[in-house]
């Protein structure tokens, strides 16, 4: 689940989501003709309380920035998008980068493609960026994966794994901060 807050973005995940949006955190930035959609908006909340004045949830979309999508022409391609065919993706090392590491002092730069952007679109939020943003930012979703169902019955007191894309990571260029939650719990 996404919920697009005001000021931040909130991902709830678990093990299996986490792993999966990982992988398609990574293809999204190894293919520069592919465009992932996740159509999150429908899908159970997690089993605890979550604000409910001024959020929204969305579904999501990653793509390479070389794509060039124009998100206002986002309603009239979903309208046309039918059931799908499954498909499988090998992700040379999924779940491990590549050793390509953002550089934060190249964020002052104009020229500088190696961050994220965000567009909000028909309850739909954008995230574009390049294959190294892509691959370097993969690892929070496989770190919660990886970690969150560990964590989570052991401390029951702050029963919460998270990691976030923050705004001092260097990664977000005109994007927000997005806290990425493990969940183990889920209303039906």
């Amino acid at each position: 689940m996404l919920i697009d807050h005001d000021r931040h973005l909130d991902a709830y995940l678990d093990q299996d989501a986490a792993q999966r949006i990982g992988g398609l955190w990574e293809l999204a930035g190894s293919s520069p003709h592919a465009l992932v959609h996740l159509p999150l908006r429908g899908n159970p909340a997690p089993s605890r309380d979550l604000p409910a004045a001024g959020t929204r949830r969305l579904d999501l979309v990653l793509l390479h920035h070389s794509l060039q999508f124009a998100p206002s022409r986002w309603k009239e391609v979903r309208g046309r998008l039918g059931p799908g065919r499954p498909g499988t993706v090998t992700l040379p090392g999924a779940g491990r980068s590549d050793g390509a590491v953002v550089d934060p002092e190249a964020r002052h730069y104009r020229e500088n493609r190696d961050l994220f952007h965000q567009h909000l679109h028909a309850e739909t939020l954008f995230m574009t960026g390049s294959a190294k943003v892509f691959g370097e930012t993969a690892r929070h979703f496989f770190d919660v994966a990886r970690n969150g169902p560990g964590y989570v019955p052991v401390h029951p007191s702050y029963p919460y794994f998270c990691t976030e894309l923050h705004s001092n990571d260097g990664v977000l260029g005109d994007a927000r901060e997005i806290h990425i939650e493990y969940c183990d719990q889920w209303d039906s």
